[in-house]
């Protein structure tokens, strides 16, 4: 054990120089039971135990590549394990993946380590590896507790099952759930939406995030409301919907920091918060994308070249380690400008409803945002889509109402 800015870490090995900056880990698992009716995410159904296996030999196999890069400069602080549903996977791989993660890269004690399920896939043995492994974040795919809604997305999950296994999970000793819930769903009506967030908030969850049905192209929504079988919600049911979420959230004691999260005071996803304020972070798995020192990278997305570039790597007994080894999981990686870093910086910092700090905005790029976008910056403040207050910029509720929109401006 040794101490990194004030943060205790476990995990690591003699042989690594002391690393300075925190990273956080995403790692992909792109199997699922089920492919739903509104998923485009990369995922795959009707995997075998077989399957999971061989992409898992690959997948460690990136990550010790990985740390070779990257372990003497940086400290994990939050790994999230995503998908796809890591859930359906055999428990004893997850056990494996963490500790690999942990062998390999100096993890802080505290870390917040997540992993996605699905209700339908969740055992109580499973609970007690992810427990042990170190997994102290669920989060829990339920989307709502009706089931004739549960049915029209696709999900495999009933509302029984969601609700014996959040009890499970409580019971098993998880303290930190988050409930996923989806809104403007073709179908759904105001009073089933209400019903699912007060159902969902009587479970006391710690986290909550609340997304608006997106018809992605390539799924079967897509394809059946271009047939005309499906109808897409209205932008005032939609915004209504989303604002009786804001209110009732906040009304139950829970803090909106995001356009759709909402948590209890210190229970933020503070792996997610990377994203928004673009802190460090590397992808690994399957399509993975990564943002490393103003690069961003991403992995290939078919998983036969996955699999086959993981034993490659394996058949090659000999390797010169003196020169910095790059990932062959790599198959596109883009420097960032200054300029698309400092658009970028507001685009996804704008989406945190505190927004972002101007004082650190100078300090990163040397100029305050008033210098750099100041035509815009007045125009949406004077249509009272933007403020700014207490030394931040914000969106205002108007404004994220439009926010797609408002952001894009400053790409």
């Amino acid at each position: 054990m040794m101490i990194i800015n004030n943060i205790e870490t476990e995990g690591y090995r003699e042989d690594m120089a002391a690393p300075g900056k925190s990273l956080g880990l995403y790692i992909h698992v792109p199997f699922c039971m089920k492919k739903c009716n509104y998923c485009d995410f990369l995922s795959f159904a009707g995997s075998r135990e077989e399957d999971h296996r061989q992409y898992f030999r690959s997948l460690l196999r990136e990550i010790r590549l990985n740390s070779k890069i990257y372990s003497n400069k940086y400290y994990v602080d939050s790994i999230f394990i995503g998908g796809g549903t890591p859930s359906l996977v055999e428990a004893d791989l997850i056990r494996e993946l963490i500790a690999v993660v942990r062998d390999c890269f100096s993890v802080a004690q505290n870390a917040e380590i997540s992993i996605e399920s699905n209700p339908k896939t969740l055992t109580e043995e499973k609970l007690g590896i992810y427990l042990e492994a170190g997994v102290n974040r669920l989060s829990i795919g339920a989307q709502s507790f009706d089931d004739e809604l549960l049915n029209r997305l696709g999900r495999v999950h009933c509302a029984e099952d969601l609700l014996k296994n959040y009890s499970l999970a409580r019971a098993c000793g998880f303290r930190n759930i988050n409930l996923d819930l989806m809104f403007s769903v073709p179908g759904q009506t105001e009073p089933v939406w209400l019903d699912t967030l007060e159902q969902a908030t009587a479970l006391g969850p710690e986290h909550i995030s609340f997304y608006g049905l997106q018809l992605e192209e390539g799924t079967l929504f897509s394809v059946m409301h271009k047939e005309g079988r499906l109808k897409e919600t209205d932008d005032e049911t939609d915004r209504s919907m989303y604002y009786s979420a804001v209110k009732l959230l906040k009304e139950k004691g829970y803090v909106h920091y995001e356009i759709s999260n909402a948590a209890m005071e210190g229970y933020q996803c503070r792996h997610n918060l990377k994203y928004w304020s673009m802190d460090d972070y590397l992808g690994l798995g399957l399509g993975a994308h990564s943002f490393l020192g103003g690069v961003r990278y991403s992995n290939t997305d078919d998983l036969a070249e996955y699999i086959r570039i993981g034993n490659n790597i394996a058949s090659q007994t000999s390797r010169n380690r003196t020169q910095k080894p790059e990932s062959p999981f790599t198959v596109w990686r883009h420097q960032n400008t200054k300029e698309e870093n400092m658009s970028e910086y507001l685009f996804t910092g704008l989406r945190k409803r505190k927004g972002i700090e101007l004082a650190d905005f100078k300090e990163r790029f040397g100029a305050a945002p008033e210098e750099i976008y100041g035509d815009v910056l007045k125009k949406y403040q004077k249509s009272g889509l933007i403020e700014i207050d207490g030394g931040c910029l914000r969106l205002t509720e108007k404004g994220v109402d439009i926010s797609n929109g408002v952001l894009a401006e400053f790409i």
